[in-house]
């Protein structure tokens, strides 16, 4: 074979090539392990991106036919001119099938395809933005390809994400992805492999992305794959701890004539860099096993002391009224104490309140443990509460000591305003157990009713439990306020809401990045192509995944507001009781991925869509560099040198900006880029553009 390959390579070194590189696919598999087809070649059209020389194109199929009756040959652009009518006309060459013959065809009949093995050239561009947040750094959705948005990521966050959740499609067989443009059924027979090439292609990808000292991947499966993905990860994440958790998501389980029901579904952790059962890891365990509150590790004390009133003498302020509003049972106010002669019948409550009192269940009268104006500080700081019982709760002095100094971690408050959080761990604390079986993870409850409640009328199907994913990251990100967390197959938002409430209940600001593509289901292709639409049709678009679920429930999520200006109806639940409506302090951006020539960007005639990626680079804070200046810039976290010749008033500029992290510098000269570096602050990384955007992306091509 190798021999016949190098015949081949003087009549068609092209060819050549491919043969050569399925013959090392073939001859490099396992002689044990996971084998499947990892040469099957994957592509993605790429609607709406024009056509330019030398691009790989494919014929669109006619509007109103079906994909599968079309042709789905590569031909490669040789030329691009205009007919004697003015239409402009691509010249084309078959890409491998020998047997074609050079055509031409209009520009408007093409789509542009990438395969996976190309060099890309991605750029960013802005599609909207929603801003509550302040300073915080924004959380970014990326509408693209997710295979090539991780490649962008490489560029600006290889060894930096902490964690990566993602939910997978399961390959059901029912049509639910797609491969090569086309839905994968149960009748593929090579449905597994696909699946597998798809998801090893992206997980080696991901890999690169995650921090080496400590950080992990969650991926969420069910029993079609969980196999096979044991295997995968194994394989690609050699040097990680791996363990799997089951988590019941329907307690009424999903019927299945004549098969056991299912109620649950399956997480794989692959931990690295150290990352285990830290002690955040084991204070989630009262977070999953009682689903009661994050309160359950901490100590409440009832209030009442044992003293009976006959000892009032000594302790005179400490018999008074608490009054207790009777339809929430939360506290209203506090009262006075009364002295020994005045009857506690006599004192009146507020309206639509009742006086609690230090009682026994026999009446005898007793005493509270604190005086009023110290309950009353303590309350005002979330620090007492009354139980479903009807009990008067307090913290000892020790543990608001141990909340002010951070030993106790508050994760949350309740609707009463008293605060829930977690203890320190000790060596009695039991480790987490691998079954997860608590009503917050619940499917319906958790995810399908809170998104009927942030896109009312849309339809999404399967989402994840808010509160099951939100569990899920706490193990990992709990003690990381900073950390940036991504999900490559983001579909409803899940991950990006869940970091959200994740800041909120400890004054975080840590980021997420959500990549999901813009595709509609089968259904709705065979309908939209039955009205005579296309992908990059404007009707289409607008109900791709993207533009009619993720965005819309994510503005919603943080501003309070669903799109047709109405308060979002409901409350949040468990760990962080409070209204929908309030929204989040968050700071939001979406972004479509573009596809840019790599000689525009080059010359610097690109900037407006590479500008977003030094952004991200930077940390996604605060002022944005959108355009090219004649000298450079500085925003608030990093700088754009575009003239080597104004490198002193750029260096002064920096070195003023305490806050700035990152340089970029655009030139061909090394030795003045070098020189630049050796004047820059020790705290700015500096970054030569356009070598490193360039080299970042021509390197990694292909290199899955």
């Amino acid at each position: 074979m190798t021999n016949l390959i190098r015949q081949l390579e003087k009549q068609d070194p092209e060819l050549a090539a491919d043969l050569k590189r399925e013959v090392d696919a073939l001859s490099g598999r396992r002689a044990f392990g996971l084998n499947f087809e990892r040469h099957i070649p994957e592509t993605v059209e790429l609607a709406g991106r024009p056509v330019r020389r030398g691009d790989k194109v494919r014929f669109l199929p006619r509007r109103g036919e079906e994909p599968s009756g079309a042709d789905r040959r590569l031909w490669r652009v040789s030329r691009i001119r205009r007919n004697a009518g003015g239409k402009r006309l691509a010249d084309l060459v078959p890409h491998q099938d020998t047997q074609a013959s050079a055509t031409s065809r209009p520009l408007d009949d093409l789509v542009v395809v990438a395969e996976f093995r190309d060099p890309v050239f991605p750029g960013m561009v802005s599609t909207g933005k929603v801003e509550r947040g302040g300073d915080k750094p924004f959380h970014t959705v990326i509408n693209a390809e997710n295979f090539h948005a991780l490649q962008l990521l490489l560029y600006t966050h290889e060894g930096k994400v902490d964690a990566i959740y993602i939910d997978p499609p399961y390959n059901s067989g029912a049509r639910d992805w797609k491969y090569n443009n086309d839905y994968v059924d149960s009748e593929d027979a090579y449905r597994h492999s696909k699946w597998l090439a798809m998801m090893e292609r992206r997980l080696r990808l991901a890999r690169r992305l995650l921090n080496p000292e400590g950080s992990a991947l969650i991926v969420a499966i069910d029993e079609r794959e969980l196999h096979r993905l044991a295997l995968l990860l194994e394989q690609v994440f050699e040097d990680a701890e791996i363990q799997m958790v089951t988590s019941v998501i329907s307690a009424k389980g999903v019927v299945r004539p004549g098969k056991f029901s299912r109620v649950e579904e399956h997480l794989f952790v692959a931990t690295i860099g150290g990352l285990g059962a830290t002690p955040c890891m084991r204070n989630m365990l009262d977070l999953i096993k009682g689903d009661k509150g994050a309160t359950a590790r901490l100590e409440w004390l009832g209030l009442r002391r044992r003293e009976p009133t006959s000892v009032r003498a000594a302790r005179p302020n400490q018999f008074y009224p608490i009054f207790v509003d009777e339809e929430t049972n939360f506290i209203h106010s506090i009262g006075d104490p009364i002295p020994d002669d005045v009857d506690r019948l006599s004192v009146a409550a507020p309206k639509g309140t009742m006086a609690v009192w230090p009682l026994k269940p026999d009446g005898t009268e007793m005493l509270w443990g604190l005086t009023p104006e110290v309950l009353r500080r303590n309350w005002r700081n979330g620090f007492v509460r009354v139980s479903k019982k009807g009990t008067v709760q307090y913290l000892q002095t020790g543990t608001i000591a141990e909340i002010a100094d951070g030993t106790i971690t508050v994760t949350g408050r309740s609707k009463d305003g008293s605060v829930r959080g977690t203890k320190p761990v000790d060596d009695d604390t039991p480790t987490p157990k691998r079954v997860w079986n608590v009503p917050s993870h619940n499917a319906e409850t958790g995810g399908t009713l809170v998104l009927s409640k942030l896109i009312p009328g849309r339809r999404f199907p399967y989402p994840k439990s808010l509160y099951a994913v939100e569990d899920a990251l706490r193990f990992f990100v709990g003690s990381k306020p900073d950390a940036i967390v991504l999900d490559f197959f983001a579909g409803s938002g899940t991950a990006a809401h869940a970091v959200m409430r994740l800041n909120r209940q400890d004054g975080g600001r840590r980021q997420s990045i959500s990549i999901t593509n813009n595709e509609v289901s089968s259904v709705e292709e065979a309908k939209l192509r039955g009205a005579g639409l296309c992908p990059g049709d404007a009707d289409w678009e607008r109900l791709g995944i993207c533009e009619y679920i993720t965005k819309p429930r994510l503005e919603a999520a943080v501003t309070g507001a669903t799109r047709k200006g109405d308060a979002v109806e409901g409350m949040y639940g468990y760990t962080d009781e409070f209204p929908l409506a309030e929204g989040f302090g968050e700071n939001l951006e979406f972004f479509a991925m573009t596809y840019e020539a790599p000689r525009p960007v080059a010359h610097n005639r690109a900037f407006e869509v590479v500008a977003p990626l030094l952004w991200i680079r930077a940390g996604s804070r605060g002022r944005r560099i959108e355009v090219e200046c004649d000298d450079y810039d500085v925003a608030d976290t990093y700088g754009v040198l575009f003239d080597l010749d104004a490198s002193g008033g750029f260096l002064s500029a920096v070195r003023r900006a305490q806050t700035v992290r990152m340089a970029f510098v655009v030139t061909d000269d090394d030795r003045g880029f070098q020189s630049v570096c050796g004047e820059l602050p020790t705290r700015v990384e500096a970054v030569r553009l356009y070598e490193s955007y360039l080299t970042n992306f021509t390197i990694n091509a292909g290199r899955v």
